[in-house]
């Protein structure tokens, strides 16, 4: 469903499919080419998230998956190697209205997940041209899917060219560091937000 939200939006996305079967798994990634990221579906935390650079590892990945998935789906998608990792966190309100929270560029290359991984805000390599191009990306989902409050949109750039990887319509754990680098108390203005206040309001105290 996320994936036909950005094709009507065209946004680009890394090439994906998802299965219900070892079989299928394995059938899905050979059409998508190798290496490619697995994960169960609807799990947090990255758990049981495997890259996989052929068939065979694919195999044992795919079981592991299959045992921890809340409902048998596999997720499937291209791996991008060596690209940079983005994440946005920004807050909508019932308006409309957008705050871009914070813009972070991973240290790591993307695929760390980023419990594991540093990042650096603002983004220390990323062009105000690619930077605003990610804003108006991540404001057309928020604006499609309807969130109110805090979504965290997880990007990867390669060649110069921008993937979305995954939206989380909720606090993510960059919040935190978000609000201590830039002095803003991001969830409880996020939580005034979902309670029914305006960003234009909320953000004339901070």
């Amino acid at each position: 469903r996320f994936s036909e939200i950005l094709n009507a939006l065209k946004i680009n996305q890394p090439k994906n499919a998802f299965a219900n079967s070892v079989d299928e798994t394995i059938i899905k990634a050979s059409d998508i080419g190798y290496p490619v990221l697995i994960r169960p579906s609807y799990v947090l935390g990255g758990r049981a998230m495997q890259i996989a650079y052929n068939s065979d590892s694919l195999k044992s990945f795919s079981k592991e998956a299959m045992d921890v998935s809340a409902n048998n789906i596999i997720l499937i998608d291209e791996y991008l190697e060596k690209a940079k990792e983005i994440d946005v966190d920004i807050i909508r309100d019932s308006s409309g209205e957008i705050f871009i929270a914070g813009i972070m560029e991973h240290i790591e290359e993307a695929g760390i997940h980023s419990g594991d991984s540093a990042c650096s805000l603002p983004p220390y390599s990323v062009s105000k041209n690619t930077q605003d191009k990610i804003i108006d990306w991540v404001s057309k989902i928020a604006n499609k899917i309807n969130v109110i409050g805090l979504m965290n949109t997880q990007l990867a750039i390669k060649n110069n060219e921008i993937f979305v990887l995954e939206v989380n319509p909720r606090a993510s754990r960059t919040i935190p560091f978000v609000a201590k680098a830039r002095g803003i108390p991001i969830a409880k203005i996020a939580a005034k937000i979902m309670t029914g206040s305006t960003l234009k309001e909320t953000l004339k105290k901070y």
